[in-house]
């Protein structure tokens, strides 16, 4: 069994999923020079990457949007329901709202444009790997929007079943250890999870989830 140690300091694998191969090749060669990170498979279509997924298990999928047979988001939203330990990081040529929107409605864990730096695109890698969100600054405000306007008309139908059972459970004051154990899941998909709550709630803190979901009527019990 690998120890706790040892899974802390595991290279994060990442699967590269772009219709280009040249822009693979060079993502491939990048990501070749980062201390800790793993280039695990390539996929050129939605199917691929899904097939490649699964006989993987990456930790970090990196995405296009505009791939053939299969698009970005599409799949993106079968992984992320068949693999939750598996995040994904959208990088894309677009800043569209419509893009942006359906990607976060996917499940996608950052956004990135193909224009971003070396740096921010391992800080995203390292960021999503870890359970976190994040986005690049030209889309970063508009995700706020979004988030923003979801939340007007009603948040909790954005959520998957699966994190309102997280929800559920985080609102009866249950840890992530806890939430863990009760479903079945690794602590670092609950954390993956949570992580997503927070961005659909428009929240940065448990507390503020909690009392959302308790104004929903989650987390009472008998």
């Amino acid at each position: 069994m690998t120890s706790p140690t040892a899974r802390e300091h595991a290279a994060i694998r990442v699967l590269l999923a772009d219709d280009h191969p040249v822009v693979r090749r060079g993502l491939a060669e990048l990501l070749g020079t980062l201390t800790g990170v793993e280039v695990v498979g390539q996929a050129g279509t939605g199917h691929e990457a899904l097939r490649e997924v699964a006989l993987h298990r990456p930790d970090v999928v990196v995405m296009d949007l505009r791939m053939p047979v299969l698009d970005g988001v599409e799949a993106t939203r079968r992984i992320v329901r068949d693999h939750p330990a598996t995040a994904v990081l959208v990088l894309t040529m677009f800043d569209e709202d419509t893009l942006i929107a359906e990607a976060l409605r996917a499940g996608a864990r950052g956004y990135l444009l193909k224009t971003a730096e070396q740096e921010e695109l391992e800080r995203a890698i390292r960021a999503v790997a870890a359970g976190d969100a994040i986005f690049s600054s030209s889309v970063a405000g508009r995700v706020l929007k979004q988030v923003a306007a979801a939340r007007d008309v009603s948040v909790l139908p954005h959520l998957s079943p699966r994190e309102r059972e997280v929800l559920d459970l985080m609102a009866t004051g249950a840890t992530n250890g806890a939430i863990a154990q009760r479903l079945n899941l690794s602590p670092k998909t609950v954390g993956n999870h949570i992580s997503a709550i927070f961005l659909k709630l428009g929240v940065s803190t448990r507390g503020e989830a909690i009392v959302i979901a308790k104004d929903a009527g989650l987390g009472r019990r008998e």
